[in-house]
């Protein structure tokens, strides 16, 4: 019985298997590592959605750190995760049954009430050219200025209706794809935040022991101004958006909910966002009333100045720590380099590059030759 045991044992037991080493030269190092990167960033070219719904799940798995955290306090870190998962479906799906119809409908009503706008705008200009025709401060007769004038503005409005309507037409055709586009970015930030713990502990054991520590040190500001940022600025335009909309409701102008998550989507912009989210509205809330145009500016100018004071600086003022004319030209620069995304990017991409100098700037030092 030994015996056998024994031999049970060995034949339990695998010998270790030594990989056999395939030497090959640093060049060839170099051009296979630069070929892997070339291959990557013709995936990334080709496949244009595969980054944005990487930086999406990094992003969101940022944001939801900050409950997870929270929650972890109270409950094990996977139901933390769990719940926290749930409770941003939960606002998707209200989003989705709720809130995406209505909009939907104000989109569709404003550009049905397009043309007539437009005919309201052909008759204050009218009237405001007949005023300058009066004290001769016009070229030409009024007649043939408005009838130029008026069907350049009506074929412009006709086409301004068609391409949103297009691009309506466009949203609900690509519901799909933006619903896989999501799913992606849940999966990705479900992922990153399950396996956290291991993606910590492979990038330190990839860093030297003698730098060990200070890896952990930047891992940490990374975590801390990212999160901060991130987080800052989705509430910044939740509330911005919401408040956009009560005041705009009370107000009485139309198209409120729309104007409003028109405001939360270019209060993404720093500084610039909030007026060009004003604009649209100022101009709705004109054919109202003139009364109600210059009350519907007055409040986006509180709004503004909530933003740029209070929420703003304790966001950046944390998470950033970079003047704001340096932002201001890195959204400037940003935008030129790469459009929207690069207008998207650039305060994060400055929060990145502040965290490194301040990383580098205490450790980097000079050797003199004497």
């Amino acid at each position: 019985m030994r015996l056998r045991r024994k031999r049970a044992g060995r034949k339990k037991a695998r010998p270790m298997i030594h990989p056999t080493p395939i030497r090959i030269s640093r060049r060839t190092r170099n051009l296979l590592l630069a070929g892997a990167l070339a291959a990557l960033l013709l995936i990334m070219w080709a496949a244009p959605s595969v980054p944005i719904i990487a930086i999406g799940g990094f992003a969101l798995a940022i944001i939801i750190s900050f409950p997870v955290r929270a929650l972890s306090q109270i409950m094990p870190r996977g139901l933390a995760i769990l719940v926290s998962f749930l409770s941003l479906a939960g606002l998707v799906v209200f989003a989705i049954a709720v809130l995406v119809p209505i909009l939907i409908e104000q989109l569709s009503a404003l550009i049905a009430a397009t043309p007539a706008i437009a005919g309201e705008a052909d008759r204050m200009l009218r009237s405001l050219v007949m005023m300058l025709a009066d004290r001769n401060l016009l070229p030409g007769t009024p007649e043939d200025f408005i009838s130029n004038l008026g069907e350049d503005l009506f074929n412009r409005a006709q086409a301004l209706a068609e391409r949103a309507l297009g691009g309506l037409v466009g949203f609900v055709s690509g519901v799909i794809s933006i619903g896989i586009a999501l799913f992606g970015m849940l999966f990705v930030a479900a992922y990153l935040l399950i396996d956290v713990r291991r993606i910590k502990a492979a990038y330190l054991l990839a860093v030297p022991s003698r730098y060990r520590r200070d890896a952990r040190e930047l891992w940490d500001s990374f975590g801390f101004s990212l999160s901060r940022y991130l987080s800052g600025l989705a509430f910044v335009l939740i509330a911005q958006g919401v408040l956009s909309a009560i005041a705009l409701a009370i107000l009485g102008v139309p198209y409120a909910i729309l104007l409003g998550a028109w405001v939360s989507i270019t209060a993404i912009i720093p500084y610039l966002g909030a007026w060009l989210g004003a604009i649209p509205a100022v101009i709705v809330a004109f054919f109202v009333s003139p009364l109600t145009a210059v009350l519907t500016a007055i409040v986006f100018f509180a709004i503004q100045q909530i933003e740029s004071n209070l929420l703003t600086p304790r966001i950046q003022g944390v998470a950033v720590r970079v003047h704001p004319i340096i932002i201001l030209l890195a959204v400037i620069a940003g935008g030129e380099i790469a459009g929207l995304l690069g207008v998207v990017l650039a305060v994060p991409t400055v929060a990145v590059l502040r965290v490194l100098f301040d990383f580098f700037r205490v450790r980097i030092t000079t050797e003199e030759n004497y």
